[in-house]
């Protein structure tokens, strides 16, 4: 019976020197450093592996809770990057894309109504291109894949309306003998086009796309395109009358787009000329 409540005291002993020690502050560096397990070598050995399994746990823990965290994390991360590209200015743009087909086909239709239907696409084009920025801006429905979207769907349709229009010369008797009157600028602005798109994507790597975004010189360029590009797709076939006048006044507004996107594009090059070298100076 003595040796009973000897043991009994032994055991309640080590149990309050645990509980106390677990408590203390000095235990707590234990738990964050598992190097400081050698500073309690003097501990009786069951008590030492009980505070390392502590150790080893609490740290199992952690990692896990750190786990569950980045997989919450990844989960809204791809949850917003979908919303991002399902809204309704980013339907708008893909519609811009999807009708590039339809322009073709109808282009090439030989039926009388093709020339006002293509010269009707192009315009609904047109429209969708401001109304997906304004309900963007709108909306705050900002994103980078409408961002990049956007300008892809205007090349690839103002591209498209220019090669189509090199396929089919001019009716009016006065373009008959100047079959380079609608290639000369078409090359010239898809040219423009790929050259300063790629000096975009490598202004972006240098971190100076402010340097090169779009001006009102730009924006100038584009109206006029689109409008010249409209008559000429609308009165391309009319030899005679107003028609055939009206399809000149879309010659002449290529032509002034062209230039504008020349000297657009020269705006372009100086001020990321003038960036380079600023940033030499100060680098």
């Amino acid at each position: 019976m003595a040796l009973s409540a000897a043991a009994w005291r032994c055991c309640r002993s080590q149990f309050q020197f645990l509980k106390h020690y677990r408590s203390s502050v000095s235990f707590r560096p234990l738990l964050a450093q598992p190097r400081s397990r050698t500073q309690h070598a003097n501990l009786p050995h069951y008590l030492r592996r009980f505070l390392h399994r502590s150790s080893d746990s609490s740290m199992a823990s952690s990692h896990a809770a750190g786990q569950n965290g980045r997989k919450v994390e990844e989960e809204e991360t791809h949850a917003s990057a979908t919303k991002d590209l399902i809204t309704v200015p980013t339907m708008l743009t893909g519609a811009r894309v999807v009708a590039v087909p339809a322009l073709i086909f109808v282009f090439f239709s030989n039926q009388e109504w093709a020339s006002v239907a293509s010269s009707g696409i192009f315009v609904g084009a047109a429209l969708t291109d401001w109304l997906d920025g304004y309900l963007a801006r709108k909306m705050k429905l900002d994103s980078a894949f409408g961002a990049f979207l956007d300008p892809v769907a205007d090349k690839l349709m103002v591209a498209t309306a220019l090669i189509l229009l090199c396929t089919r010369p001019l009716a009016a008797a006065w373009f008959v003998d100047i079959p380079w009157l609608i290639p000369l600028p078409a090359a010239l602005m898809i040219s423009r086009e790929i050259i300063i798109s790629a000096v975009r994507e490598w202004a972006a790597l240098q971190g100076l796309n402010k340097v090169v975004a779009v001006d009102k010189l730009g924006k100038l360029k584009t109206a006029t395109q689109m409008v010249s590009l409209t008559f000429l797709l609308a009165f391309g076939d009319a030899r005679t009358g107003m028609e055939a006048y009206l399809s000149g006044f879309g010659v002449g507004l290529l032509y002034l787009s062209t230039g504008l996107s020349l000297v657009s594009l020269s705006g372009y090059m100086r001020k990321l000329w003038r960036s380079m070298k600023l940033r030499q100076k100060t680098g």
